[in-house]
């Protein structure tokens, strides 16, 4: 395959960035996207030049590192992470644009790697448990329904990885926030807990700068991980709670 690139250079910061466009040839279409990448960054180092930046850790579609914007749309065309993507998505002599999330609590570090550390801020203010520590518990000592073990197992799935900030028309942040607060909250463990969590880590995902949601719903189209829509109301129910609890 032979592709066209338009990708977003920027070298740091503080820089106005802009899309480059390069060729890439003897594309397999079993690659994956990072080592269609991969195959890029080789060209522009034999020719002496600056290869392109892009976050990437597992390769195994678990991390979220490899957060780009395809073709406009977080990830790319399938609904899987970036690493996931294979080059028999597209066809020979495509023109590909890749870009990094655009919110403005995502600033640009250089080309496609962005800072999102703001989705750390925003676990580390209330993703914990006041958990005993010692020696470990029987077997089902502390039984869980099951319903509240599927949901917060559909929750914990969410790999941080932004895209529905990303797909978000707002940048907001409400469906990563939701899964966090909702993994914890339906299980026993997360119960001491549980008002004061989602307080803090709304009122921290606010702070952050995210947008406002307006339930659209191209966060949860954009989910890797298929985290549904209505977490973020089961969210809102829960701050609702909380508000009236602690007052």
């Amino acid at each position: 395959m032979k592709l066209n690139l338009r990708v977003w250079r920027q070298k740091n910061a503080g820089t106005e960035g802009a899309m480059a466009t390069y060729e890439v040839d003897g594309i397999s279409p079993d690659m994956s996207f990072l080592e269609m990448l991969d195959t890029l960054n080789e060209d522009l180092i034999l020719r002496g030049e600056d290869p392109v930046a892009f976050d990437h850790d597992c390769r195994e579609g678990i991390c979220g590192a490899c957060s780009l914007v395809i073709d406009g749309d977080a990830h790319g065309p399938e609904r899987t992470t970036t690493c996931q993507l294979h080059m028999r998505s597209f066809r020979d002599g495509d023109t590909i644009d890749v870009e990094p999330w655009r919110a403005s609590a995502f600033p640009v570090v250089k080309d496609l790697v962005v800072d999102r550390s703001a989705f750390d801020r925003i676990i580390q203010a209330g993703g914990y448990v006041s958990a005993p520590t010692g020696s470990a518990p029987e077997a089902h000592a502390t039984p869980v329904p099951k319903a509240d073990a599927d949901s917060a197992f559909e929750h914990a799935e969410c790999i941080g990885c932004g895209a529905c900030v990303a797909a978000c028309p707002n940048g907001s942040a409400m469906l990563f926030t939701s899964a966090k607060i909702n993994h914890l909250n339906v299980l026993p463990q997360g119960a001491p807990e549980r008002e004061t969590r989602v307080l803090d880590m709304v009122a921290q995902m606010d702070a952050e700068g995210f947008g406002g949601c307006t339930l659209t719903g191209e966060c949860a189209t954009a989910c890797p991980k298929g985290i549904p829509l209505p977490s973020i109301a089961a969210m809102n129910k829960e701050w609702l709670r909380a508000r009236r609890k602690v007052r």
